[in-house]
């Protein structure tokens, strides 16, 4: 093997092996006693109407408390969809 390849392997390795470390202590998927759970829910389900006027608590997350977060997920999508069709087309003879 070369250099530059055992470099990645380590590199590819011990990344993995740190996310993995990392996850070590996160709550189970769904624990009602999780962080998120006790405090960030019950907020946006009692100010949700009041702070946003919004009827629909979902829109009111998704628009109004998380709003600049869903507009990157967007973009990330609008270019993505754009860069394959750019990929993708067919281009005519000249």
């Amino acid at each position: 093997m070369k250099t530059l390849d055992i470099i990645g392997w380590f590199a590819v390795l011990t990344t993995g092996a740190l996310l993995i470390y990392g996850t070590a202590e996160m709550p189970n998927w769904g624990d009602p006693n999780s962080p998120p759970s006790t405090h960030v829910s019950p907020r946006y389900i009692e100010k949700a109407d009041e702070e946003t006027h919004t009827p629909n608590m979902v829109t009111a997350v998704l628009a109004d408390y998380r709003g600049y977060d869903t507009m990157g997920e967007t973009t990330v999508i609008f270019t993505a969809g754009v860069s394959c069709m750019m990929l993708l087309r067919r281009r005519q003879g000249k």
